[in-house]
């Protein structure tokens, strides 16, 4: 009895020690970091500077997968069915998190029940750029053409209720003006159709307002943070500009399916704390208009519900309803 209580319990020393060694060996295959947002556009460009970044400090590839739709409901929806094992992470943003579920009333996921949030990673404002043919060279000047011909500009945005289109409605009441909004599929289509000179404005990520801003085949009037960006330090901010108290971001955070176990959730937290603060990193956010960002998974939680509180609000005093 005694030889069988001693190989029972060897069968379990090396049993956890087996499993303590599969833990401490995470990761040993290939990471896949879900873009739930079409090429080019600021997610899957974040993507990818993280997922280099997480590369070279894990030695396994990280795989940068663009599944784009539906507002970022089809890459969510897609990750949030992956197994719980760390290697399906996806980068979200606070439009899919709390904008979303006031838009859908099939979302296809639960952004609190289905996902593990491992950690908050970048920041942004936006960018009020119009085409060059527009006759206003300020925010003022924009507001006063825009009561002159009520109706007759038009503000492209990322598709109905995203940040784009939130902004451009809230400009719409701080300023007392009528434009009219035109939805796209993404925001890097609406600023394609902007330099084409088939809308006016658009309240655009700063990533793919950029490359046009500095060719001159879009002018910048202002950026709806309260600090300038170091990628236009010359464009004064909503509040210079006379629009006091105008405000409008994007967050992104890292998500895995929820059950991912804590410890990889931590490890992963860690080496992203490790990736923003890396003195390149940092750079290449700065010449996107982005901000470095770290946070706890509670943090990235609390941030979650009470931007949905905030974004509720405004969507209903602009009268969106789910769809």
């Amino acid at each position: 009895m005694r030889n069988v209580v001693r190989a029972a319990a060897a069968w379990l020393l090396c049993l956890l020690a087996g499993f303590a060694q599969a833990q401490s060996a995470y990761p040993s295959k290939p990471i896949r970091f879900i873009a739930p947002f079409p090429p080019g556009g600021s997610s899957d460009v974040l993507c990818r500077i993280l997922g280099q970044k997480l590369s070279e400090l894990s030695a396994q590839p990280v795989v940068v997968e663009n599944r784009a739709g539906a507002s970022g409901n089809i890459g969510h929806e897609y990750a949030a069915r992956q197994p719980a094992d760390g290697y399906t992470l996806v980068l979200s943003n606070n439009a899919a998190l709390a904008i979303n579920p006031h838009l859908f009333k099939r979302l296809g996921f639960d952004p609190h029940g289905d996902f593990a949030p491992v950690a908050m990673v970048a920041s942004a404002g936006q960018v009020l750029v119009v085409h060059p043919s527009v006759p206003a060279a300020s925010v003022r000047e924009l507001i006063a053409l825009a009561k002159a011909k009520p109706g007759e500009l038009h503000f492209g945005s990322g598709g109905k209720g995203i940040p784009s289109h939130i902004a451009g409605e809230g400009f719409k009441a701080a300023a007392g003006v009528a434009i009219v909004h035109v939805p796209y599929k993404g925001t890097v289509q609406a600023v394609a159709d902007l330099v084409g000179g088939q809308v006016q404005l658009v309240f655009s990520d700063m990533v793919p307002a950029m490359p046009h801003i500095k060719a001159g085949k879009l002018r910048a009037l202002a950026v709806t943070t309260d600090q300038r960006s170091a990628a236009l330090p010359e464009v004064p901010t909503m509040d210079e500009a006379g629009l006091a108290g105008f405000r409008s971001a994007v967050w992104w955070a890292v998500l895995a399916p929820r059950g991912t176990p804590t410890d990889i959730v931590a490890r992963l937290n860690a080496d992203f704390g490790r990736i923003v603060d890396m003195p390149d990193v940092r750079e290449r956010y700065a010449s996107l208009g982005v901000f470095t960002q770290h946070g706890t998974p509670q943090q990235v939680t609390e941030k979650m519900k009470s931007d949905a509180q905030e974004f509720a609000r405004i969507l209903k005093a602009a009268g969106v309803e789910a769809e």
